[in-house]
């Protein structure tokens, strides 16, 4: 084991010692209560099997079969998740073939970043993984489960569906992934049409026509974004099947691992023998072993805030200088857009999650003693890649090398020696960095700050060619309390465009950046936050800010003592709390937590 992989683990136990050993007496004392089933009087079991058939009547009465609820994220307008509206059918003929039944015990909402980005819509969606984690928990609620299977893809749906899970983490589970689409245009191809309309080079016909060529039917987007971080760091997890992160959807494959995922769980119940509750799984080496694949694949910069969001549902406390520390020993091993111009299917091609923690694995940089939902206990398994042989699944050992070197790199030639992602402090507060996309010809600026409190006023500076320039946006009051934290993915094409310039530019912000950006440098998360008086709220306009990535450091070049006297400026932006359903997120807002323990209120935090 690396020696900074084993020591960062030591201080995430050592650090959450209390906090886990209580949530594990919650899990312990619901384990020891029994199938929560037999505690349902005759009329509550009467309403919860309604509409089962005689013989699920009397198996469930009698707890002589296990019982799964299915949670899902369908929907059928957006692409990731039209194609779990299969699957219900798939599973519940599974579990009744391996002796179980099977019951759909709720949906959560599922709303696209994609969609939303750049509107008012998307001042809901850091929110909608905390309504996702309580709608999850209303499903299960009834008492009727012995597992659970759970159907989620996209940016904050994974995160809320497993925060929801581990609050019931007496419950074995197994998570059943959709698949990416097929590959559409080139992911650069999109960007450099993104880039040309912003400089007014194409119109919105030929820009609508470019998008609609990247996103072209059912299944995830290519691109590697928050969505497939999300799925990679699953399966790293040990919660996916081995390999069944990136199949494509409507595939006989696809249908196979959903079938086989179902029948998994049921090995897992009271009922048997190998009894493997979710919040066994998900323990510290765990939540380690989900950070290293962050790193090692130059993956979301949402999951310096979901992945904290998530550990401390389980009791386990983790922050940004753990991200930082294990960057430091985790190589950059795969290009994926944007780290690079392949996407999932292609790297899945190169070797996938198989050569990933294959390689991982072999080089210390991965926990293998955990618990998963593999038939081995271990990660071993997932060294694998699954297959169909007249018909049925089978695991067999994946490859041994990349299949595509400019994909994929071995640990002793990597694409970067460390993972690139950076915790960023000075006296403008504390932030996270994520380079791995950024030329490290970028990643060092220093330039007069123009500061602004809406990112549409960004935007319309631009068209009025005021940014022609060196320059650091400062764009502030975007933290969770102040307008929910949106991503700010409508200002890098705009930002692009200036750095291709020639320009010297960087973003520095309390608010998200895309899963998928990553070309101009940035400091991101910055807390605390502008509307709690945080420093950028002193920052004026022409101050000098030095913001280097690769040291971690930003700073505003003005006398400390006359920074300290400046009083923080109040928030011009108006108009963000009403509309589009932002005024019944109101308390959610007031109570939020910092970006560095979650963002949430859904729990106690430090």
């Amino acid at each position: 084991m690396h020696p900074v992989l084993e020591k960062v683990t030591q201080q995430i136990i050592d650090r959450s010692r209390d906090n886990r050993s209580a949530y594990l007496a919650r899990i312990d004392a619901a384990i020891a209560s029994g199938p929560q089933r037999t505690q349902l009087p005759c009329a509550n079991l009467a309403h919860g099997f309604a509409v089962c058939s005689a013989i699920e009547k009397d198996e469930l009465s009698n707890s002589v079969k296990p019982n799964v609820g299915i949670i899902s994220s369908y929907n059928d307008m957006l692409s990731a998740h039209e194609p779990f509206q299969h699957y219900p059918a798939l599973i519940k003929q599974a579990v009744r073939e391996a002796g179980g039944v099977a019951q759909f015990a709720g949906g959560v909402p599922a709303m696209c970043d994609g969609v939303t980005q750049g509107m008012p819509g998307m001042e809901l969606s850091l929110f909608s993984r905390d309504v996702i984690a309580m709608s999850t928990a209303i499903g299960l609620s009834h008492n009727m489960f012995d597992a659970a299977l759970y159907l989620g893809v996209c940016d904050k749906i994974v995160p809320g569906l497993l925060i929801g899970a581990l609050s019931f983490g007496h419950l074995p589970a197994v998570f059943v992934p959709a698949g990416p689409m097929t590959t559409g245009i080139s992911n650069k191809e999109k960007s450099r049409a993104r880039q040309k309309f912003a400089e007014g080079k194409i119109g919105e016909k030929e820009l609508l026509e470019s998008e609609s060529k990247s996103y072209h039917s059912p299944g995830t987007c290519t691109f590697y974004g928050t969505a497939n971080s999300n799925q990679m760091m699953v399966e790293i997890m040990g919660l996916h099947l081995p390999g069944a992160s990136f199949v494509n959807p409507y595939t006989p494959m696809r249908d196979e691992l959903t079938k086989a995922a179902a029948r998994q769980v049921l090995k897992f119940t009271a009922h048997g023998d190998d009894y493997r509750p979710i919040a066994h799984i998900i323990n510290e080496k765990a939540i380690v072993n989900a950070i290293v694949g962050l790193l090692s694949t130059g993956g979301s910069t949402n999951h310096t805030i979901h992945l904290i969001a998530i550990a401390r549902a389980a009791g386990i406390i983790i922050n940004w200088d753990d991200f930082d520390n294990l960057s430091k020993a985790i190589p950059l091993l795969t290009k994926i857009y944007p780290n690079g111009p392949a996407d999932v299917n292609q790297f899945q091609a190169a070797g996938g999650m198989s050569l990933l923690i294959k390689e991982l694995l072999e080089h210390g940089l991965l926990h293998g003693d955990v618990l998963s939902v593999g038939d081995q206990r271990g990660m071993a398994q997932y060294s694998q890649v699954p297959t169909l042989e007249n018909g049925q699944l089978h695991w067999v050992e994946g490859p041994t090398r990349s299949l595509d070197p400019d994909i994929i790199a071995s640990v002793e030639h990597p694409f970067a020696a460390g993972g690139g992602l950076h915790v960023m402090h000075g006296n403008l507060g504390r932030g996270v960095s994520k380079i791995s996309a950024v030329a490290e010809k970028h990643q060092v600026v220093t330039a007069p700050a123009m500061v602004f409190d809406d990112q549409l006023d960004v935007v319309a500076a631009f068209k009025r060619g005021e940014m022609e320039k060196d320059l650091i946006v400062v764009l502030r009051f975007q933290g969770p309390k102040a307008n929910g934290m949106p991503e700010l993915h409508k200002l890098t094409p705009i930002l692009g465009v200036l750095q291709d310039r020639g320009f010297h530019v960087a973003l520095i912000t309390d608010g998200r950046m895309s899963g998928a950006s990553g070309k101009v440098p940035s400091a991101i998360h910055m807390w605390p936050e502008c509307i709690d008086g945080g420093p950028l709220a002193k920052v004026r306009d022409g101050d000098i800010i030095a913001l280097n990535t690769q040291t971690g450091e930003v700073n505003v070049q003005v006398d400390p003592a006359e920074f300290e006297a400046r009083v923080a400026e109040p928030n011009h932006a108006t108009g963000h709390h009403f509309g589009m359903g932002r005024e019944l997120f109101g308390a959610m807002r007031a109570h939020a937590s910092t970006a560095e323990t979650g963002a949430t209120n859904l729990f106690f935090v430090d």
